[in-house]
């Protein structure tokens, strides 16, 4: 596919500086983008490639002011990284427009209701009573279980899983080998030691524009729904347990922990190997530091914290600056002790 600096500026809409009739066909890092490629420049530590560049276009920043004279052409956005994004959806929306139809073989129950334009890869299986909205992309190996509903535009890549009577929304994207619907984590203790199982009769509900990354697995409620709520953003290797309740926008990165029944609220944003207890709340705006463990509930809106078990980041940090001294106080206690008994001594 070609573009011409003035299509593309029209879609981010960016001034042009240099020739608005050059034409580029895919994408590259600025440091290693040849001619007929598009880059983007948005952190200034890569300022410098931006003068070696072979690509022909590059979209920058508005506020940038060129040291030197470059040779491709420029693309003048508010945010560079922004606009880069929003190219990088519509060509990635264009190539799987490609994809339609049903491949063979695949096993589509006859009570399930497929919209317009669908994709369904091979080896993939669709049960009793699904409902698929136009405009789903469906990779191969994926299972669709019984009376499982999936919103228009949503895709959903290789050997992915979605239990029985989930809901998935509009837009939304499941990575390979994600798993919709499994049972929640949920045993009765009995009184010779053993555990009965409790069954798991709820469900999951993604709602629109949700994404969540290659095996993550999301469990059904015991009763009721696990919700992840619009705009949420779930890396790779994420465990969210049962009856869980993910806000609208909530970012949380790779590795991270969410036991049954915590509700946490919209903007969040969860580092990386962050482990949650179960049955608590945390606020809107909050932020968790990465290997953080989260103990009790976050009650007050956009605090961060740190630490296990976490508390406030700016004390953290402190916290963690005396205690890489704490060899040097050592030494400087032993020191005052000696002089002290010497003191002592001398009366």
């Amino acid at each position: 596919m070609q573009f011409s600096a003035t299509q593309i500026a029209l879609l981010i809409k960016g001034t042009i500086e240099g020739d608005p009739t050059v034409e580029v066909h895919s994408f590259g890092k600025i440091e290693e983008a040849q001619k007929g490629q598009l880059s983007f420049l948005a952190n200034p530590k890569y300022e410098d490639f931006l003068y070696t560049t072979k690509a022909s276009i590059v979209i920058i920043n508005s506020h940038l002011e060129l040291r030197e004279n470059i040779s491709g052409t420029l693309i003048r956005v508010p945010d560079a990284y922004s606009a880069f994004a929003t190219l990088l959806s519509i060509y990635q929306e264009m190539a799987q427009q490609q994809l339609i139809g049903i491949q063979q073989p695949s096993h589509i129950s006859p009570t399930a209701k497929i919209g317009n334009n669908v994709y369904v890869g091979p080896f993939s299986y669709i049960g009793n009573e699904v409902e698929i909205g136009d405009n789903v992309k469906i990779y191969p190996q994926v299972y669709i279980g019984d009376g499982v509903k999936i919103g228009a535009n949503t895709i959903i890549h290789p050997g992915t899983k979605v239990y029985q009577h989930c809901v998935i929304g509009k837009k939304v994207i499941l990575h390979a080998g994600v798993v919709i619907g499994s049972d929640g984590f949920g045993f009765a203790p009995q009184k010779d030691g053993t555990y009965l199982k409790v069954p798991q009769i709820g469900n999951v509900i993604i709602e629109d524009q949700v994404e969540i990354g290659s095996n993550t697995t999301i469990d059904r409620a015991t009763i009721g729904s696990t919700i992840i709520r619009t705009g949420a953003k779930l890396d790779n290797l994420i465990q969210v347990a049962h009856n869980v309740e993910i806000g609208q926008s909530t970012v949380i990165a790779a590795q991270t922990g969410i036991s049954g029944s915590t509700k946490i609220g919209n903007r969040v944003m969860i580092g990386g190997q962050t482990g949650i207890v179960g049955h608590i709340s945390i606020a809107d705006g909050s932020r968790i530091n990465a290997k953080s463990g989260v103990s009790k509930s976050m009650k007050q809106p956009n605090q961060s914290v740190n630490g296990t078990p976490a508390y406030d980041f700016s004390a953290s940090l402190r916290a963690q600056a005396v205690l890489k001294r704490l060899p040097e106080l050592e030494k400087r206690i032993i020191d005052l002790e000696k002089k002290l008994l010497e003191l002592q001594g001398k009366d």
